[in-house]
This record gives C-alpha cells, sequence and structure tokens, in this order.
C-alpha cells in the first residue's frame, strides 16, 4: 500500500551490517565555520620546568664565576693601580696591548705557545686513537681493564710529580747522570746537559702529554667504538677482511666524528699553555726559556716580577679573542669539508 515494511525475503536473513567505529575527534575542529584549536595538555609542560629547573645550578655557576668576572676586562685597558680600584683607574687605551707586542719576547713567546700546543694536540690524539684500537682488539677482558687502568693512571699523577720523574731521568738524584745520559753510555753516546740545552725540550714535553693524556684520551675513543654497530665488522668478515683492515678501513674512519670534536675543543685552547706541567718542569730556569716559555708562564712571571696587572690582563684577553676566532673558524672548516663531523 505504501512504504515496505521489511526488506526481507522469505528464506533469507534479515541484513543486519555491523557499526562503523566512531573516528577521534580531530584536535581542531570546525564550529560554524571557525577553527577551534583543543586545549593544550597542561600536563606536558611539567617536564621541561622539571629541566629548567635541573639546568639551574650550571647555569648559576656559570654566570658568577665565568660571565660575572668579565667586568674585570676592562683593566686590560686601564693603568691599573691597586689603590684605586678596577673603576677608579684612569683609562689607558691600547698602551698595555702595545707594550707586550712591541716587545722583544712577543715574538718568541706566540710562536712557542702555537708549537707545543700544535705538538700536544697532534700527538696526543694520535696516541689515544692508537691506545683506542689496539685495546679493542683485545679479548682478554682481565687484560683489557688491567691495561686500561694502568695508561689512564698518568692522568691523575701531578705535574710536580712529573717534574721529579724527569729529574731523576734526566738529571740524576745529585744532579749529575741520570738514566737517560747511563742509557747513552750503553750505546757509546755522549752526555747531553739536559737542563742547559732547550733544544730538545718540545719533544720531551711532547713526550710527558702523551703520558699524561693518551690513556685518558683513548678511554673517549673507546666509548666511541661501542657506539660502531656490529653488522658493520660483521660485513666486512663476509668480504673476508682481516681484523687488521676492519681496524684501519671500519674502526679509524669511524672515529672522525669524536677526533673532529676534539680536535676543535683542542684548537680552541691552542693559545693556552699548560702554565701547570711547563712551570712545574721548567720552572725559572731561563736558559730553557727560547723553546718553553709560553703565554701563561709569561704572564705569571710578569705578575709576580713586574705586578703589571693591565698587560697581564690584556694578554688574558688577547688569548681569549683568538681562542674563540680559532674555535669558529675550525667549525666553518669543518661544515664546508666534512659536514658528518661538524658540531654546528
Amino acid at each position: 500500500m505504501g512504504a515496505s515494511l521489511s526488506t526481507t525475503t522469505p528464506g533469507h536473513e534479515p541484513d543486519v551490517r555491523a557499526p562503523q567505529p566512531v573516528a577521534a575527534p580531530d584536535p581542531v575542529s570546525v564550529d560554524n565555520g571557525k577553527q577551534r584549536r583543543a586545549p593544550r595538555n597542561r600536563a606536558g609542560k611539567r617536564p621541561q620546568v622539571a629541566l629548567l629547573i635541573l639546568a639551574v645550578p650550571a647555569v648559576a655557576f656559570f654566570v658568577v664565576f665565568s660571565y660575572l668576572p668579565m667586568a674585570g676586562l676592562v683593566v686590560a685597558f686601564k693603568d691599573f693601580d691597586v689603590n684605586l680600584g678596577i673603576f677608579g683607574s684612569p683609562w689607558s687605551g691600547l698602551a698595555n696591548f702595545r707594550y707586550f707586542f712591541s716587545s722583544g719576547d712577543a715574538p718568541r713567546i706566540l710562536a712557542n705557545t702555537l708549537f707545543l700546543n700544535l705538538l700536544f694536540l697532534g700527538a696526543t690524539l694520535i696516541a689515544g686513537i692508537t691506545l683506542a684500537v689496539m685495546l679493542n682488539e683485545v679479548r682478554h677482558k682481565l687484560f683489557k681493564r688491567t691495561v686500561q687502568s694502568v695508561i689512564f693512571f698518568p692522568y691523575f699523577v701531578s705535574p710536580i710529580v712529573i717534574s721529579i720523574i724527569l729529574q731523576v731521568l734526566l738529571a740524576g738524584v745529585g744532579g749529575s747522570g741520570g738514566a737517560a745520559n747511563d742509557l747513552l753510555k750503553v750505546f757509546s753516546l755522549p752526555e747531553v746537559s739536559w737542563y742547559t740545552d732547550p733544544g730538545p725540550w718540545p719533544w720531551i714535553l711532547t713526550v710527558v702529554k702523551v703520558w699524561q693524556l693518551g690513556g685518558y684520551l683513548s678511554i673517549i675513543f673507546l666509548a666511541a667504538i661501542t657506539a660502531i654497530p656490529e653488522e658493520v665488522y660483521e660485513a666486512g668478515m663476509m668480504d673476508g677482511a682481516s681484523r687488521a683492515q676492519m681496524a684501519l678501513r671500519i674502526t679509524v674512519p669511524l672515529l672522525r666524528p669524536t677526533a673532529a670534536v676534539l680536535l676543535v675543543l683542542g684548537i680552541g685552547r691552542i693559545f693556552y699553555g699548560d702554565f701547570g706541567t711547563i712551570y712545574a718542569i721548567v720552572g725559572d730556569n731561563g736558559t730553557l726559556f727560547p723553546t718553553t716559555d709560553v703565554i701563561d708562564t709569561y704572564v705569571f712571571r710578569s705578575l709576580r716580577q713586574l705586578g703589571d696587572f693591565g698587560t697581564t690582563a690584556a694578554i688574558g684577553l688577547f688569548q681569549s679573542v683568538v681562542g674563540f676566532v680559532l674555535v669558529v673558524a675550525a667549525v666553518l672548516v669543518q661544515r664546508r669539508y666534512a659536514k658528518e663531523t661538524s658540531m654546528l
């Protein structure tokens, strides 16, 4: 007569369809033609607040000990008088800088600082990578851990102790002889007066730095080696590579990012001499100054003997500016030629 009461036909079950799942509401809904953004989850801010609270002590440390003391940089541009104070002393402009760079010591000191730090940086990085690769090939765990402890121990040795050890090796207990000269006698070679000959001292100090930092840097490189996937070595074994070939062609190239970071950090301090080690070993021995006197030892000696705060502050500011420029230049070179190892 009109509308059908049922769509079923005799001998067939009614067509009953399962209900369709309801889609989750979109965080951005439309209301009267306008977009309405879903309310933010306030609980998500709590982890960020916790991280900020954790960062407060570190930020406070750097503010108090790194940024606030920068106000004292004005001493480099003043004729500092202790009685008048930092801000009461008269201005001298660039006179402190001119005094240092016009002196006959400036070229020698700058050259020594640059040359020694380049030797230290290159030798310690090579030693660290070499020790790390060698230790990585050791399979006996007890022997490996023992060697790691032995080579890491010199990092904690005081420069004063190192000075005493060198004194015994090079000059002997009584100031004559020494183990090094005894060894030269065995090969019928002439003795060397080590503490009056400045020539060998850049290399002696380099050996000391390698002995000090080689084990420390090897631990850093070993940590980087553990991050190398095992699949890379398995692929090398399937290609028939020996352990030496895998070390040279897989391990060493994959250590480039770590070495690049340490290199950039080292370049940033290339105008900072290792004052503690160099002064403890050389001291005020003027005979060795032609090859061992660096900016830091010169500044300390000037401040102690002359009391010239302005010149020493000017030299320190020069070190900081040059270090900053070198770090920026090193990072830019990395980004230009080795993007995969760049820090920024």
